[in-house]
């Protein structure tokens, strides 16, 4: 279980030697002393393309280390870390959604999924059916996902995040191809099952924000 990470002075390491360039390549999070996010609650990391929102998350995640600085999970230095215990830590306490989704397009809606869902067995067919339906993809359960329009996709991904524990859910602009009636359903359901696994998350928006019911914001 994770309670607590905290940023302490982390750049990426694209920015180093631009430090001087506060407003155009640092911020809020980047430099500065200390950052936490703390469970449960909402965070809204907000910035313009190009300033780290999405490295933001691969540092947290931990599938990239080209960062200066230090990242800790409850005081324990992520750079210490072996494989094994990310590979613990991304099944139980991470849940992450990448800008790009990553489905597997010859895949339909339903087997991208079931392949998220058999590493824990979180969800049962019916609930992962009745997110489907929430999300008004039931009549797409079979269809390749390769054949869904972007937003359907990105639908899709978010279901599949979910389909694990976690004490943070990560999600990398998760509504920018949604409208604000998806936003809300979708709002809705990562509220929901944030709560109920008394977790905090983390999305990151250029503009078109998450419509969580409370959060607090920061720019890049």
């Amino acid at each position: 279980m994770v309670n607590k990470i905290t940023l302490r002075k982390v750049l990426p390491q694209v920015f180093r030697g631009s430090e001087a360039e506060a407003p155009v390549n640092s911020s809020e999070i980047w430099l500065r002393e200390e950052v936490v996010f703390s469970r449960p609650g909402n965070y809204i990391v907000e910035a313009e393309s190009g300033t780290g929102k999405s490295s933001l998350c691969a540092f947290i995640y931990g599938s990239r280390t080209d960062f200066d600085g230090d990242i800790l999970f409850d005081g324990e230095p992520v750079k210490r870390f072996s494989i094994e215990k990310w590979c613990e830590l991304r099944c139980r306490s991470l849940a992450y959604l990448p800008q790009e989704m990553r489905l597997f397009p010859e895949l339909t809606a339903m087997e991208n999924i079931r392949i998220k869902n058999r590493l824990t067995d979180f969800k049962s067919e019916a609930q992962i059916r009745e997110m489907l339906e929430r999300f008004e993809l039931d009549s797409k359960t079979d269809s390749p996902a390769g054949l869904l329009s972007v937003g359907q996709q990105q639908r899709v991904a978010i279901i599949r995040a979910l389909c694990q524990p976690f004490d943070f859910l990560l999600i990398d602009e998760p509504v920018s191809h949604l409208d604000a009636r998806n936003n809300r359903t979708v709002a809705q359901l990562i509220e929901e099952e944030a709560k109920a696994a008394h977790a905090a998350v983390i999305a990151t928006s250029v503009g078109n924000k998450i419509t969580l019911a409370e959060y607090e914001l920061l720019k890049l």
